[in-house]
């Protein structure tokens, strides 16, 4: 690809190729090999556990490789320990071999909530007898911790300003942070189960000793082939590097030949795109996007690269949203044609299409078509009996 200029639709052509939409879907029902690749390609999964749909990891390979059992990446993760858990983008599931490059992060983390690391400081006690019930005791959730005789703590209360159920599980969570403590396992109420990392983590990747730079360095490497091409901003979002620090890892990257400086069509800022990156002729995929999905979770870049607006508005009051709480884009082709805002009705087995959205320059019966396709796979891979379009609009009266 000797070109130094690219058009959008060739910078959007390698972005898609590089988070797999180039492919189509496993003709077949797909199996822990292709999940495993999937992940190995993105290099890593944004854990959420919010169930408005389904919880949003297992929507991104979903997007990629249709039905697919989500026994099979609770397996990978952890009984298989192909994968394990740890801060990447935000908390993520990436390969093990990532784990070191994460470390030099580790020893610096900062404790959440902010300002946790004062009720550390004030109870060190406490907090080294939460290690020492692990190490004593094996794998354990936060309920599983006994009161340690002698020391005057009321731990049922919620820590201020956090969503962590109590003081225990939020000393387990920095422990994790900090790397002493592993994820070993997810509970049907998805909590988490830890275990000291020695017992998690195979011992070639502990025994990895890579200084700072060389870890920011790699970090960046796998940020430009999960993306295929980038700005500075784009790729040291990735892995949530600030962009002062990405900067002279990508010029060394660049002096190695492994990224080369391009310029996209209406792009302000220049694009760096990665040697292996490929171009395909064209991209003709169909696929709903979780609001935690690696294409997309980084807005500024998905309104350079599609021209798409895109807020997730779960937090917002209702009376405020624009679009809805829970809005998936539609990939139609190479263009993010559509939105639409969905929620499981479990107690009725219904996938319900809050709204509906179509861009103004897309085809609103070919979109709707395709649209309708993939929401009918989705409610089947969900063990939904039916969809029910809700919304009113002339695209959503189409959709139904």
């Amino acid at each position: 690809m000797p070109k130094d200029d690219l058009s959008l639709s060739e910078a959007r052509r390698i972005a898609l190729a590089a988070q797999g939409f180039d492919r189509p879907r496993p003709s077949r029902a797909p199996a822990a090999r292709d999940v495993e690749r999937t992940i190995g390609q993105l290099g890593l999964i944004q854990i959420d556990y919010v169930n408005v749909l389904t919880p949003a990891h297992y929507q991104v390979l979903f997007s990629r490789l249709g039905p697919y059992r989500r026994a099979i990446l609770h397996d990978l993760v952890y009984r298989k320990r192909r994968f394990t858990e740890q801060w990447a983008h935000e908390a993520c599931i990436v390969p093990m071999s990532t784990w070191p490059l994460l470390r030099h992060r580790m020893e610096v983390h900062r404790v959440r909530p902010w300002g946790f690391e004062k009720f550390m400081a004030q109870h060190p006690e406490f907090v080294d007898a939460v290690l020492d019930q692990v190490r004593m005791r094996g794998p354990l959730g936060a309920d599983d911790l006994h009161h340690p005789d002698g020391i005057e703590l009321d731990l049922r209360k919620a820590v201020p300003g956090s969503w962590f159920a109590s003081t225990p599980r939020a000393v387990l969570e920095a422990h994790f942070g900090r790397g002493r403590l592993a994820v070993a396992d997810r509970r049907d109420d998805f909590s988490r189960v830890y275990d000291l990392a020695e017992r998690i983590i195979p011992g070639d990747h502990r025994a990895r000793d890579i200084d700072g730079e060389a870890a920011q360095r790699e970090l960046i490497r796998l940020a430009a082939r999960s993306h295929g091409l980038g700005t500075a901003a784009d790729l040291a979002d990735y892995y949530r590097m600030p962009v002062a620090q990405a900067r002279p890892r990508i010029a060394e990257l660049a002096e190695s030949g492994e990224l080369r400086e391009v310029r996209v069509e209406g792009w302000r800022e220049a694009a760096w795109l990665h040697r292996d990156a490929r171009l395909p002729a064209s991209v003709d995929r169909r696929a709903l996007l979780a609001p935690f999905d690696p294409l997309i979770w980084f807005r500024p870049r998905v309104a350079r690269l599609f021209g798409f607006d895109y807020r997730f508005e779960i937090f917002v009051p209702p009376e405020k949203r624009k679009w809805g709480c829970y809005v998936l884009p539609f990939l139609f082709g190479d263009s993010l044609a559509a939105r639409v805002d969905l929620k499981s009705d479990r107690a009725t087995r219904r996938l319900l299409v809050l709204a509906a959205y179509v861009e103004h320059d897309a085809s609103e019966g070919a979109v709707a078509e395709a649209l309708g396709v993939e929401l009918r796979a989705m409610a089947s891979w969900l063990d939904l009996d039916s969809m029910v379009v809700q919304s009113r609009t002339r695209f959503a009266r189409k959709l139904s």
